[in-house]
């Protein structure tokens, strides 16, 4: 323990090695080979033995179910693949709902809190301790803080998709999302927040089912807005509200439907160019420049973003325009040679 009163952070490696070893204990297949492997384990270094002891109480706190249900409370902190997880669970003859476990286990073996950070063009999907669903786009940083009060999320950078789960704890606690430009409440939704880094610190909102409440950061206006309203706001003040499909073509997002980064699109509806390759350019490293002559060129379609540099091809056989890739950074996009 430190001298805060904070547990030291582990090593994810480790934490999944916990978590291995707890399956194969409460497999009912443990040999005393695997016993002995196990304490070899443990004295290999201080961090191991540290994990191994959450481990152990994380079993005796909920020792009425099956320890091996532990496993996903030591795994997803980590960012163990899903999918992963669940065949093990299978293997191991255990059907149990993910949002159920994370709820019934509550904090996690790093104290409830979590980190998470995706790389350019990298998304994420993590599920919280209550069983709420949080999918993370390209180059985004969230920290997650649960406490007695309330369910906490600080979104740094980046944008996420939410869907809330109904909160179980024997006080109910608001859901709450912190950007630069002020604070939202969920209320029972599914929602989309994007942090922008424009000088303003200005955060946009679509709201695809029930409601959420922002209160603004600088003098705590608040404005609550329904299924199909979208927004764009500063800390001092709101901007336009259009409805999400006025916003499709600048966040893939149409009413009651997740954004189209959730399934590796980019969805365009007579985009203007300089605005498409703007978000484009969120998904690949470098820049990629519009010469003003063809920014209002306009863009339509489903553009997958697993390969950009065959978006940009795309673009450059359908619309008047040459793509000059002077290095695999640097991108601009000109008018074609009449």
């Amino acid at each position: 323990m430190s001298a805060s009163g904070t547990a030291p952070a582990l090593d994810h490696a480790v934490i999944r090695e916990a978590a291995r070893w707890l399956v194969r204990l409460h497999s009912g297949e443990a040999s005393p080979e695997d016993h002995a492997a196990l304490q070899r384990w443990r004295q290999e270094r201080a961090e191991h033995e540290l994990a191994w002891q959450r481990a152990q109480r994380l079993s005796e706190r909920f020792g009425a179910l099956p320890p091996m249900l532990g496993v996903p409370v030591l795994t997803r902190a980590t960012g163990l693949n899903r999918r992963a997880l669940m065949k093990t669970l299978a293997a191991l003859g255990v059907t149990v709902p993910v949002a159920w476990l994370a709820y019934r286990y509550g904090p996690f073996l790093e104290n409830g809190a979590g980190d998470y950070r995706t790389a350019v063009g990298e998304h994420r999907d993590v599920v919280l301790a209550d069983g709420s669903q949080v999918q993370l786009n390209t180059a985004t940083a969230l920290d997650v803080r649960y406490s007695e009060d309330s369910r906490l999320m600080r979104l740094r950078d980046g944008e996420i998709y939410v869907r809330t789960a109904q909160d179980r704890a024997a006080r109910a606690r608001p859901f709450l999302v912190e950007t630069a430009a002020g604070r939202l409440r969920a209320l029972g939704t599914r929602f989309v927040v994007r942090q922008f880094d424009d000088g303003e610190g200005s955060t946009s909102l679509a709201v695809l089912e029930h409601r959420v409440e922002v209160t603004l950061r600088a003098d705590g206006t608040r404005r609550i807005f329904d299924a199909g309203q979208s927004v764009r706001f500063t800390a001092a003040g709101f901007k336009a509200i259009p409805a999400i499909p006025a916003v499709q073509g600048q966040t893939g997002t149409s009413p009651g439907h997740p954004p189209a980064w959730t399934h590796g699109a980019l969805e365009a509806d007579n985009m203007r160019l300089d605005a498409f390759l703007a978000e484009l350019s969120r998904y690949r490293r470098g820049i990629v420049r519009c010469d003003p002559a063809v920014a209002g060129l306009r863009v339509s379609g489903v553009f997958q973003l697993a390969d950009t540099d065959h978006v940009l091809a795309v673009v450059g056989q359908t619309l008047p325009v040459r793509i000059v890739q002077r290095t695999a950074y640097w991108v601009t996009v000109t008018a074609r040679a009449s």
